[in-house]
């Protein structure tokens, strides 16, 4: 029977409490031009996509224009990067979730819509850097998620089958793209649920469901 083998994380959201940072940046880059976006569009629309896409969606939707996307682009890292400097700091129960994990063998990556740099940064100030075998980010894509792209790279590299792959994903857009990848989803509402406990018994209820599968399959085999 086939098991877990790797686990990949989405950083914002899951390992990161960054959603509201990346939120809160694009909107003072947005606002040096009169434009916002609205909490409720951020949640339901926004949440988890690359910010150029975001750009794009304004321009089609609101009417900025296209020659912005540059500065506001780079504004808007710019002011991650300071709410980062700030805010980001370690959470023991990552900590001990990614190093148990580590420790049992697991591989890990961590596949994010967030370009490299914020990547790099924000696990080195989290302390998790060190636990995982490599990031691949929006840099890294052609397109970003919703598409499967990034985890369709990070299972390659990985050097796994999908159903091998665990992914870690809290918003639309992401659980999209790791369904869509034919890896087993483990859905994330808040980064305190990402603890050693809750990722084991994902995976033993994997272990259990594909268990359950067999035998049925079996029995059917059986009496017919």
């Amino acid at each position: 029977m086939t098991k877990i083998k790797a686990i990949i994380f989405d950083m914002d959201g899951v390992l990161i409490e960054a959603k509201d940072w990346h939120y809160e940046a694009l909107n003072k880059a947005l606002g040096l031009f009169g434009m916002e976006i609205s909490r409720y569009d951020h949640l339901v629309t926004y949440d988890g996509l690359p910010t150029r896409k975001k750009l794009e969606m304004l321009s089609a939707e609101r009417g900025l224009p296209t020659r912005l996307h540059e500065f506001i682009n780079v504004m808007k890292q710019q002011y991650t990067m300071e709410i980062v400097y700030a805010r980001c700091k370690p959470r023991f129960h990552h900590e001990y979730a990614l190093a148990r994990l580590k420790q049992e063998g697991y591989h890990m990556a961590v596949a994010s819509n967030s370009i490299g740099n914020t990547i790099k940064e924000m696990m080195e100030r989290s302390e998790l850097m060190s636990y995982i075998d490599f990031f691949i980010s929006a840099q890294d894509v052609t397109i970003g998620k919703p598409n499967p792209e990034i985890y369709n790279k990070s299972i390659k590299r990985l050097g796994f089958s999908p159903d091998q792959c665990l992914v870690l994903e809290d918003n639309e857009n992401g659980k999209q793209a790791a369904k869509a990848s034919g890896a087993w989803l483990m859905e994330v509402h808040d980064v305190q649920e990402v603890t050693y406990t809750n990722i084991i018994n994902k995976i033993l209820k994997i272990a259990y469901m594909r268990t359950t599968t067999i035998l049925v399959c079996n029995f059917v085999k059986a009496i017919l």
